[in-house]
């Protein structure tokens, strides 16, 4: 490894979180590009699909100082043509000495490195691989599997209560909380909620606030299995596509209501409560292309993700105020886990504050 090579795939990281909310179904990429004398030369990100990759930006901006320079980059150039031609092509004919690579990419047939090497590039991989990894968690899992990355996402008081007693949830958290909450939204492909939450909030669940501007609106998911959300609900507003998952407990006469309202309507099995399978959903969701799915729900909603092993990450805001109540909703709902061994175990990857607020970040653990 050389002396700049960690520094500049930090710098590579920092370039394609810029594609956050912007590129799926494509992956996150940066790269950094240095001459033969160790001077910074030209830098790149996928700005989305049909534009030009990372690597390719890099080396346009580095211009003839690419030529026995190294270029660092956070994924596996790729070896194939798409809507562009292959990045291992455009690092051959450059005329680089070295490429850095963070993470292998699990989409390849061919492999890059492999290519690189083919043609006599020096090549090192495995710099800083576990941050390209989570950053692109989704896209790995989706390729890999043809399945959605779940993150849950839950606001709640220090005792865990999602609500008062008496219904009220706004606003637990922060300001500072909510526009960090808009950054997740914008990371997804689809948001789901079930009934309860559209009937008792109204919301509209799109991406809004300057940190996220520009990304491209997610699909809304509304699960309803027995035909009791209005069509008049803000979700059918046109500011984004919705897509309602039901069941054939769904009166013909509300579908059509709805696909009047401009929603896609699925019809989907039942779970052995009679709700939505959200399994059944997330198969869905997959097969056209989603790859990252947000889950807003309430406490039902989130228990059937959770009770299914269907959540990866877990996204939890937790505000200093107690609520306490009997009545008063968790996180969880359904039947839980038990004995407490049965629990779902968690690693927690991040806990800070928030203005007031503390941001809990947390991986499900599993051993397969």
């Amino acid at each position: 490894m050389q002396r700049h090579d960690d520094d500049d795939m930090r710098r590579a990281l920092e370039l394609a979180e810029r594609g956050w909310g912007r590129v799926s179904p494509n992956p996150m990429v940066g790269a950094v590009v240095r001459s033969a004398s160790g001077a910074l030369a030209g830098e790149g990100w996928h700005e989305g699909p049909g534009t030009a990759h990372a690597e390719v930006m890099g080396l346009e901006a580095a211009g003839p100082a690419a030529r026995g320079g190294t270029v660092v980059v956070s994924l596996e150039p790729c070896t194939h043509y798409g809507r562009t031609p292959p990045c291992t092509k455009a690092l051959i004919e450059a005329g680089v000495a070295r490429v850095v690579v963070a993470a292998t990419d699990p989409n390849l047939e061919t492999s890059g490195l492999e290519r690189l090497r083919e043609a006599g590039i020096e090549v090192v991989s495995g710099l800083r691989e576990a941050e390209s990894r989570r950053l692109n968690a989704a896209f790995e899992r989706h390729v890999t599997t043809g399945r959605p990355f779940v993150v849950l996402k839950a606001a709640a008081s220090l005792d865990g209560k999602t609500a008062a007693a008496d219904g009220s949830s706004k606003w637990i958290t922060s300001e500072g909380a909510r526009a960090d909450a808009q950054r997740l939204r914008a990371w997804a492909d689809a948001i789901v909620v079930g009934s309860g939450t559209v009937l008792a909030d109204d919301p509209a669940l799109t991406v809004r606030g300057e940190a996220v501007a520009g990304a491209r609106p997610p699909l809304r998911v509304v699960l309803d299995s027995s035909g009791r959300v209005p069509a008049t609900a803000r979700v059918f507003d046109g500011a984004a596509p919705t897509l309602v998952a039901t069941t054939d407990r769904a009166g013909e006469a509300r579908v059509a209501k709805w696909q009047r309202a401009g929603a896609e309507v699925v019809v989907l099995d039942r779970d052995p409560a009679g709700h939505v399978s959200v399994d059944a959903l997330l198969e869905h969701l997959g097969k056209r292309d989603v790859q990252g799915v947000l889950v807003e729900g309430g406490a039902t909603v989130s228990g059937s993700f959770a009770t299914g092993d269907l959540v990866d990450r877990v996204v939890l805001y937790l505000a200093p105020l107690l609520l306490g109540g009997a009545a008063a909703p968790g996180v969880l709902g359904g039947e839980g886990f038990a004995p407490v061994g049965e629990g779902r175990r968690l690693e927690l990857h991040r806990v800070e504050r928030i203005g007031p607020d503390l941001r809990v970040e947390a991986d499900v653990h599993r051993d397969r």
